[in-house]
């Protein structure tokens, strides 16, 4: 039990003002030895002091928005957890930020900062709760970039949310898995380029391109015969980041096919 709980509220205002409008912007910020103790002084108070940080946490488009410290101290609190020596804050902070994530009482807005926060600090414990929101429009991408950035749970999240994504989402689930370059993820993948959404397609193919897997190979050759000039353009660059994929790997035949299939398609212009 804590026995003196701290005041964010007059910790809070030890912060700067900001900058006043119409002024040069100073970057202004409290000095290193004041900005230590306001942190050190919430984190004293637990997750309890970290849940009240957030619940008053604004976004600047909300009617109600009058002041910019609580998300600042929020936004220096993941960066203070993360330095060495911080592990037990760390993981007390991303316990109070998945928690708020969980309760869903926020304003979207709100979770949308929040996830961003856990792009900073959080760790494999935050991947699932971040991960349901892969499936919501609004916050899908967030939810994706802050998974990129913690790495570990990131695939698993990814593949699970994939199965029943629709537009905007899925095509920012298909650009992951790309990214993370889930072999795991192939067949998913050359399924999705049969889609009718093209966003969709041209993200499963730019997938299958940054994996370097070989068993794409001709999916992706395929899909770079489309008639659509843009689509063809994009999906023949897939086909070039593949083959070069497959080359680092020392694939060097399956990388020799591709460019002698495109050496011997594209000899008619704009193709050539």
């Amino acid at each position: 039990m804590i026995a003196d709980k701290p005041d964010v509220a007059a910790l809070l205002g030890r912060l700067p003002d900001s900058d006043e409008p119409g002024k040069t912007s100073k970057f202004t910020g409290p000095g290193p030895e004041a900005a230590e103790e306001i942190l050190s002084g919430i984190l004293s108070g637990g997750k309890e002091s970290l849940l009240g940080l957030i619940g008053i946490v604004k976004d600047v488009a909300d009617p109600e928005f009058k002041d910019f410290r609580p998300e600042y101290a929020l936004h220096a609190l993941a960066i203070h957890v993360g330095l060495p020596g911080m592990e037990n804050e760390r993981q007390m902070y991303c316990d109070a930020v998945t928690s708020a994530l969980q309760e869903g009482k926020l304003p979207k807005a709100v979770l949308g900062i929040l996830i961003r926060k856990l792009q900073v600090a959080g760790g494999k414990g935050a991947a699932k709760v971040i991960g349901k929101f892969l499936a919501d429009e609004d916050l899908c991408e967030y939810a994706a970039q802050a998974l990129l950035a913690i790495k570990e749970g990131a695939v698993e999240e990814f593949r699970g949310a994939l199965g029943g994504s629709k537009g905007k989402c899925r095509v920012t689930i298909l650009q992951a898995l790309g990214v993370v370059r889930d072999s795991s993820s192939v067949d998913a993948l050359k399924g999705a380029l049969g889609e009718g959404e093209r966003d969709a397609r041209m993200a499963a193919v730019w997938a299958l391109g940054n994996i370097g897997d070989a068993a794409a190979t001709e999916a992706v050759l395929k899909a770079a015969m489309a008639e659509d000039g843009w689509e063809r353009t994009q999906a023949t660059k897939a086909c070039l980041l593949l083959a070069e994929r497959l080359l680092a790997s020392g694939r060097k035949e399956d990388a020799v096919k591709i460019y002698t299939h495109l050496r011997d398609t594209r000899k008619d212009s704009p193709d050539r």
